[in-house]
């Protein structure tokens, strides 16, 4: 890994009721490994007990043969792919994680970050918890074991009530299948359904893959609870048991992470991006031969910025998409042909033209520098860089591993022009924070009420920041303690 992208957070699927429970799991975690690729985990129930297979790697390389499903029966299965923003990467900290209770066995899967984690765990702590794992999420099964409520999902609200920060949480007991997204909407989650049979996932296109019907976003702060009877039958409650506040999804969703063919929040997220290179264009223009995008994220905008403009489109940079995540770097001499072994000039459409480079994000910029100088090197007469988000300022603390503030390209510099230099374009240009909000369906930002969750851009952070009271929010220090810590 490079350093200089936005890590991938987590995806979470479950499905409640149907024969071919861990199978489908496995293909919904297939269509959602784009959110994490360090390990992936599915948990089964047959009935009579819980069957768990968690590793380290892909969906691909540990979830397609008929042995390690058939390790998984039953009709409820649930699963997760895991990037991680806390805990390390080793086997303990792979969900789902899986308790038993006194009410009986649970699993829990979690994409997000809690905000108070690492307060919740050190008072868990010294009240006698013991902690199996380094991940945020065993802090919510520690607060379900501890509710004096009767039921499971009582039990499960319970816990919410006191955890901070972002989350889509799916869990599984013995009869439920229960979905849960915090109260400002930050991450993203779907209700579906196959054939009568609720599903939960991350994005819409873990359903597509699957065959399964799109029936609604899980609301902000929302809690359902699908129930399998004793009939077959499957009965659905949603509960709303948080003060009610408007849905702040992250604009990142947008920007980076979800697949494009996905629908977060009612809007599609190729169309989202392609009209952040039609804004890009209007509010950047430049005069130029040809657009190229950075591969694969700068796609959707770099056609927009094409369409908008006028300049023809074309595939100026090939991306190999088959370089292992774990290729040996031995020497400097090799580490410097990093950037060519993900991505190689098509000199026939650059050589002599004034090419527009369009990307999705900078986060250091060491990547655009290494890309500029590959397109120079391919006979580029010029190239201009934009970028189809604003400057990243601020670091994430809900679920997003983003670097240090000080190593962020938009902290290094004092101006654009300052930028420009050091990534030795001959322009540099971002889009602004209005024109990505216009791009997703809103209206220009209001201050005073954002619609998004916008904090990288702009340091207002939708929740409370309990693990850093007293801290500085931009110290880098501060941030290795938390992400370390819990």
């Amino acid at each position: 890994m490079d350093g200089d992208t936005l890590r991938e957070e987590c995806g979470v699927f479950g499905i409640l009721g149907h024969n071919d429970a861990a199978a489908l799991t496995a293909l919904g975690l297939h269509a959602l490994q784009h959110r994490g690729q360090e390990a992936a985990g599915i948990v089964s129930f047959d009935g009579k007990r819980f069957s768990s297979e968690r590793h380290l790697g892909l969906v691909g390389d540990h979830f397609t043969d008929a042995a390690t499903l058939g390790r998984l029966p039953g009709n409820i299965a649930m699963g997760h792919v895991r990037y991680s923003t806390t805990g390390e990467t080793v086997l303990r900290n792979v969900q789902p994680l899986f308790a038993e209770l006194e009410v009986g066995g649970i699993a829990i899967a979690h994409n997000g970050n809690l905000t108070n984690g690492l307060s919740l765990r050190k008072r868990l702590i010294a009240q006698g918890a013991i902690c199996q794992s380094t991940s945020d999420t065993e802090v919510v099964l520690h607060l379900i074991a501890r509710s004096q409520r009767t039921r499971s999902a009582d039990r499960f609200i319970d816990a919410l009530g006191a955890i901070e920060g972002a989350y889509a949480m799916v869990a599984m007991t013995r009869t439920k299948l229960i979905g849960a997204r915090d109260p400002n909407g930050i991450r993203p989650l779907v209700l579906g359904d196959l054939d009568g049979r609720p599903i939960f996932a991350s994005e819409s296109c873990a359903l597509d893959i699957i065959g399964a019907k799109f029936v609604r976003d899980v609301e902000n702060g929302e809690v359902i609870v699908c129930e399998l009877q004793k009939d077959g039958s499957v009965s659905i409650d949603s509960f709303k048991p948080f003060k009610a506040r408007p849905e702040r999804v992250c604009l990142f969703e947008y920007v980076y992470f979800a697949r494009p063919d996905s629908v977060v929040s009612g809007r599609s997220v190729y169309s989202a991006r392609k009209a952040m290179g039609i804004n890009l264009a209007r509010e950047n223009p430049v005069e130029a031969d040809v657009v190229v995008p950075v591969p694969d994220g700068g796609t959707p905008a770099a056609l927009g910025y094409a369409q908008q403009s006028g300049i023809p489109f074309e595939y100026g940079i090939i991306r190999n998409h088959y370089v292992g995540r774990t290729f040996i770097e031995p020497t400097q001499s090799i580490r410097a042909l990093g950037v060519k072994l993900k991505h190689s000039a098509n000199r026939a459409v650059i050589e002599g033209k004034r090419v527009v480079l369009v990307d999705d994000s900078i986060v250091r910029g060491t990547t655009s520098l290494k890309i500029v100088q590959m397109i120079r090197e391919a006979g580029a007469k010029e190239v201009h860089i934009r970028v189809a988000s604003p400057m990243i300022y601020h670091s994430d603390y809900y679920g997003i591993d983003t670097p240090d503030p000080d190593k962020l390209l938009a902290n290094q510099y004092a101006t654009l022009d300052d930028m420009c230099r050091y990534i030795g374009a001959d322009s540099l240009e971002f889009l602004s924070i209005d024109g990505l909000y216009l791009a997703v369906g809103g209206e220009k930002r209001n201050p005073k009420a954002p619609q998004f969750t916008d904090h990288y851009f702009t340091g207002d952070y939708p929740t409370p920041l309990t693990d850093l009271e007293g801290r500085s929010k931009n110290d880098p220090k501060q941030i290795s303690m938390l992400r370390e810590a819990v």
